[in-house]
């Protein structure tokens, strides 16, 4: 597999996070796009996402994940964040990495596991 850098992956994972969030949503009975809009800001914002990366970086990520997530962290962006703190955008950054480098490498299994307990965590936080 091409070795992506920190941002590409991140890249990827945001878009794959923010279908499988409208998916959930989806699922949860929402039928006006307003509603699914406003809901889904609730789970893809970078303050919300550092939060879930808090948790999940010290409970649930294997060790090929944290290095994925320092990658993506650690990654300099010329992206200037808008509604976020450097950190906590960093974070978050750190956080789409790991859903895209599991995306990018067909882990399912995986993917699933850490989305499912994003979402549990930023359920708990609303």
């Amino acid at each position: 597999m091409i070795q992506y850098n920190g941002l590409t992956l991140a890249y990827i994972g945001d878009a794959y996070f923010e279908l499988r969030i409208r998916e959930y949503l989806l699922s949860e009975k929402y039928s006006k796009v307003n509603d699914l809009h406003n809901n889904a800001i609730k789970f893809t914002s970078a303050v919300n996402q550092a939060i879930a990366a808090k948790f999940l970086i010290n409970e649930i990520y294997n060790e090929e994940e944290v290095s994925v997530f320092k990658r993506g962290r650690n990654q300099n962006s010329t992206h200037k964040p808008k509604n976020a703190d450097v950190q906590t955008y960093n974070f978050a950054t750190g956080f789409e990495a790991v859903i895209g480098y599991l995306y990018l490498n067909n882990n399912v299994t995986r993917l699933n596991e850490i989305i499912k307990k994003a979402i549990e965590i930023l359920e708990e936080n609303q």
